[in-house]
């Protein structure tokens, strides 16, 4: 079922926040472009080792972008604005992206009623660091820091940190793939197009939602506790004799199943029989834990609470995590045409037709670039000729 086959994204994308929400509409089947420009092109490229010993093709850029297309375009001249009205128009483009500030949009000729009067239906999104009337810029760990994920984050006598992975930019591309899926059911359904803002600041916040309510309905006040949990008890990483855990007893009932097993009998305290006396006790009782789990294995551990249905895991490696049997059939490979290098990449959150249907497999992350023949020329109608002398000129 190729439900989104015949839709074309031209995205105007860098860093990380709109490429990773494009290669997740290319995990769909979408035909999406990527629009860079060909003197600065994306920072991204050449982030990374140089895996392949070639510009611009850096490790750090191939981890979101297969599955894509690639062209170079100069929208800061006119002529470049005519070209991408020309794609736009001919491409019958369905979704356009940026995550250029909005002080560029006019200027660039990407505004929604620009593109809106070239198509009535287009679905178009800015994303961008604050909203559409602030021209502040933004990279993942200034959202972290005033969205409040670094306070939360860290030990409670220690510094705060950003968390491991880019939450901001990824939750922000999570959104707003949300939001376009909307925006194409209302075409769908209506036949009119949308103009969708996104902004990380506000994606970011709203994951606080304990948070927030708390503090302003209640006064309480939230902050980092390392790995233990602000309302649950035992909640924490507890050291085995080969690693490290994560235990999570989630209710009173758990936690007297855990207290009945013979190596935690000790821990079998009236004091500690509801939730709220573990939590008054809880560096103690951690301590405790700990100084019981350091002498069984984890694979032990693991044994003895999912037999009796209380949740842990092991803390896992990412290269455990690649190798986990829920992991390794889902992940998803793109091979390079030129080299032959195969690379492994990070799963979807859930499996889409195309990708059953394509064994998991996407089209190797582009080259700068590398699509101007084809769309330029095949598409747009631009000889040879015209293509070198819009190239000697900076406009592809």
């Amino acid at each position: 079922m190729d439900l989104f086959k015949n839709l074309t994204v031209l995205s105007l994308e860098q860093a990380t926040v709109l490429p990773y929400l494009t290669f997740r509409l290319a995990q769909d089947g979408m035909q999406v472009i990527r629009l860079e420009h060909p003197v600065y092109g994306d920072p991204n490229r050449m982030i990374g080792d140089n895996v392949l010993s070639e510009e611009r093709m850096n490790a750090y850029f191939l981890c979101i972008n297969a599955g894509k297309k690639d062209l170079t375009l100069n929208l800061a001249e006119v002529e470049g604005q005519k070209i991408f009205q020309a794609l736009i128009r001919e491409l019958k483009v369905d979704i356009f992206a940026t995550n250029q500030l909005p002080k560029n949009y006019k200027k660039l000729g990407i505004d929604y009623d620009t593109l809106k009067s070239l198509r009535p239906d287009i679905i178009w999104l800015g994303v961008t660091g604050f909203g559409p009337d602030s021209n502040e810029g933004a990279y993942d760990p200034i959202l972290q820091a005033r969205g409040g994920l670094m306070e939360l984050t860290g030990e409670g006598d220690g510094d705060p940190q950003v968390v491991g992975i880019p939450l901001p930019d990824m939750g922000t591309s999570e959104h707003a793939y949300g939001l376009v899926m909307k925006a194409l059911y209302k075409r769908q359904t209506t036949g009119a197009g949308s103009c969708i803002n996104m902004a990380m600041f506000e994606s970011t916040v709203s994951w606080l939602t304990v948070p927030i309510t708390l503090t302003a309905s209640f006064g309480k006040t939230i902050s980092r506790r390392g790995n233990t949990h602000e309302f649950f008890c035992p909640c924490s990483v507890y050291q085995t004799s080969n690693g490290y855990v994560y235990l999570a007893v989630g209710n009173d009932r758990q936690w007297k199943a855990m207290v009945s097993q013979d190596i935690f009998k000790s821990l079998n305290n009236p004091a500690y029989e509801k939730n709220a006396g573990r939590i008054e006790a809880v560096k103690n009782l951690n301590a405790a834990i700990d100084a019981i789990t350091k002498n069984y294995s984890s694979e032990e551990l693991i044994d003895l609470f999912t037999s009796i249905t209380v949740p842990i895991s092991k803390i896992q490696t990412v290269t455990e995590v690649i190798a986990d049997p829920l992991i390794e059939k889902k992940l998803l490979y793109a091979q390079d045409p030129v080299s032959g290098k195969r690379i492994t990449l990070a799963p979807p959150p859930n499996m889409t037709p195309f990708l059953e249907s394509s064994d998991r497999r996407l089209s190797f992350p582009p080259r700068f670039g590398e699509n101007n023949q084809e769309i330029y020329g095949r598409k747009l109608g631009y000889s040879d000729e015209a293509l070198s002398g819009l190239k000697e000129k900076g406009i592809i």
